[in-house]
């Protein structure tokens, strides 16, 4: 038995292990209740008491010598696995490059609105999307009953809100006293609405807020139309229909001229030719005297338009929701911006 416990021996030393022959194959051959090192086990039962101590040595030295092989082979083929891709690539899969992204149209437009008021000495400010209702709607000459209070209009979060406009920013920049202010503030905006074709929860306003000593009515308006020519085209038509805002006073809406020789004009402006595209105003006096400014030396003027609905015009979308799906049917025309 001696003799078969050297041939199993060397048979073991000269076991090779390859992708087919693993860890597990070792054990099934040697190590299982039928391997050869069993069998060796079940005859080594049979002898005699004498023959068990000159035997019993080696064979156990044999069984724990194949189960440190055996271990070993299995650590080896852990490390692979953990250090390798093992996953299987069907190369008749055809492979489709990724493309790098682009702009969304929203952006486009913000970014185009920002550099034409930067032009004219407009800075850049924001502000937090979750206010309080001082910044939304206090400071802001909203009477206590005003319907925008209403949860009809407005997302309450306990005692704060997400804001409905981007003028709670005018409230915290008036608020630092650093005169004159010539601050455009962008930003998303939420109303309690409907979502539909035509309106969402969510929407991008941008703001202008000019405020300096003896600023008019006509400085607002030849900012205005300034922005117009540069944004829509020269020679675009505008018109100022008077208006409400409880923060300024006079209050106007600006409308352009889009026409109605197509019947997507005539739906656009329902059938008057006149597209609307912006509020504006004289800064309230209330809204000054309650930033700490005095109402009686400085004026200022203030406008405000809804980015989506100037990005659903100048690129043709019907829908407001597909500005926000991530369809990329419409994304990808806007590599090149």
């Amino acid at each position: 038995m001696i003799e078969s416990i050297t041939l199993l021996q060397q048979e073991i030393d000269n076991y090779k292990f390859d992708n087919n022959v693993t860890a597990e194959s070792f054990r099934l051959l040697y190590l299982s209740k039928k391997g050869k090192i069993s069998i060796l086990l079940d005859e080594f039962k049979l002898l005699s008491g004498d023959d068990k101590k000159s035997i019993g040595g080696p064979l156990n030295q044999l069984k724990r010598y194949a189960e440190e092989v055996w271990q070993a082979q299995r650590d080896s083929e852990e490390t692979r696995k953990q250090t390798n891709n093992t996953r299987v690539f069907d190369t008749s899969i055809p492979v489709y490059q990724y493309q790098p992204g682009s702009p969304h149209p929203l952006k486009i437009v913000e970014n185009e609105l920002v550099n034409i008021f930067s032009t004219l000495g407009f800075d850049l400010a924001e502000g937090p999307e979750i206010e309080d209702d001082y910044h939304n709607f206090g400071a802001l000459n909203f009477a206590d009953d005003h319907p925008a209070r209403d949860m009809q209009d407005t997302f309450f979060i306990g005692e704060h809100v997400l804001r409905t406009h981007t003028s709670s920013v005018q409230i915290r920049e008036m608020k630092k006293g650093k005169l004159p202010l010539r601050l455009i503030m962008p930003g998303r905006v939420y109303r309690n609405e409907a979502v539909s074709s035509r309106s969402n929860c969510f929407f991008h306003q941008i703001e202008g807020l000019y405020i300096d000593e003896s600023v008019s009515f006509a400085d607002l308006k030849q900012t205005l139309y300034y922005f117009v020519q540069q944004f829509f085209g020269e020679g675009t038509r505008v018109r100022f229909r008077a208006s409400y805002f409880p923060f300024t006073e006079p209050s106007a809406e600006m409308d352009i001229w889009a026409g109605i020789d197509t019947e997507e004009n005539k739906r656009l402006t329902k059938g008057t030719g006149w597209l609307e595209v912006l509020g504006c105003g004289m800064v309230h006096p209330n809204v000054l005297e309650s930033c700490g400014i005095d109402s009686k030396k400085y004026t200022g003027f203030a406008f405000g338009m809804g980015i989506d609905r100037i990005t659903m015009l100048r690129y043709g979308v019907n829908d407001i929701r597909d500005l926000f799906i991530n369809d990329l049917r419409l994304l990808n025309q806007f590599k090149n911006y």
